[in-house]
């Protein structure tokens, strides 16, 4: 089993003050890991480290076989898919659905003159199929709800057969009705063998799809727990990294807490 990401006591400091770290995890190939705690707990910094966004202050952190700060990130990020938030606001609202998948194998945002083949054509449906907009292909991006945007979304960070999938907070936002649709795709994508390794980040534990096999909890930068799920997503844990008594329930692969 293959290394995709490991963190060696990574921290990052800015203005003197730490905002995470120091980390240290290893995440293997088939791995699929969510990362989540409360507001400022250091779950962006990691995602921008993760994707090569970030370089951290001390420590190391490798991606792909890679150690930021030796490699140009510039030729690592192609193998890397990404889903945020500041993806939905760079896509022209013109832009076809098609498109926006077809335009990730060039890392670009908004057609051009660029040319794509039958094959491109047949992922990019594919990949709308699986995440269950296809019906949506000839639409206009700006004109789609935020759950049909960020599943489109997702569709485009996997067009270019990434060997890591990072994806911020997918299911926020989202009614009752698009959160439950999108995680029952993520949990067929967790499923799947031959889906990158995955970093999902979450508020919320109920948003965590059922196949996720590890997590890293934070606080205020800090590591709370890590390690596999069930070690990790545990009323101390949980009650620790949110300052209140929480109990936990697991039901069907998918987990629940309420404050005591």
């Amino acid at each position: 089993m293959s290394q995709i990401l490991q963190f060696q006591n990574a921290t990052v400091v800015r203005s003197q003050k730490r905002i995470l770290g120091p980390v240290s995890l290893t995440i293997n190939e088939g791995e699929r890991w969510v990362v989540l705690g409360p507001n400022g707990a250091g779950k962006t910094t990691f995602f921008q480290l993760a994707g090569t966004i970030m370089h951290p202050t001390q420590g190391s952190v490798s991606v792909l076989g890679e150690t930021l700060g030796k490699v140009d990130v510039f030729e690592l990020r192609p193998r890397i898919g990404l889903m945020t938030h500041n993806t939905i606001e760079q896509i022209p609202f013109d832009e076809k659905v098609i498109d926006v998948v077809l335009t990730s194998a060039y890392a670009i945002y908004g057609r051009w003159e660029e040319e794509y083949d039958l094959w491109d054509e047949s992922r990019a449906m594919g990949l709308l199929t699986t995440l269950g907009v296809r019906d949506l292909a000839q639409r206009l991006f700006g004109t789609l709800s935020d759950g049909e945007k960020k599943r489109a979304l997702i569709a485009r960070a996997l067009m270019p057969n990434p060997e890591l999938l990072l994806l911020d907070e997918p299911a926020a936002g989202l009614d009752l009705g698009g959160r439950e649709d999108l995680l029952k795709r993520l949990t067929a994508l967790a499923l799947d063998p031959l889906a990158p390794a995955t970093i999902i980040i979450t508020h919320h534990i109920e948003e965590i799809p059922s196949g996720t096999t590890h997590a890293l909890l934070l606080n205020g930068g800090e590591v709370v727990a890590v390690g596999p799920i069930a070690t990790v997503i545990t009323d101390t844990n949980l009650s620790s990294a949110y300052g209140l008594p929480v109990a936990v329930t697991h039901d069907a692969g998918r987990y629940f807490a309420r404050a005591l």
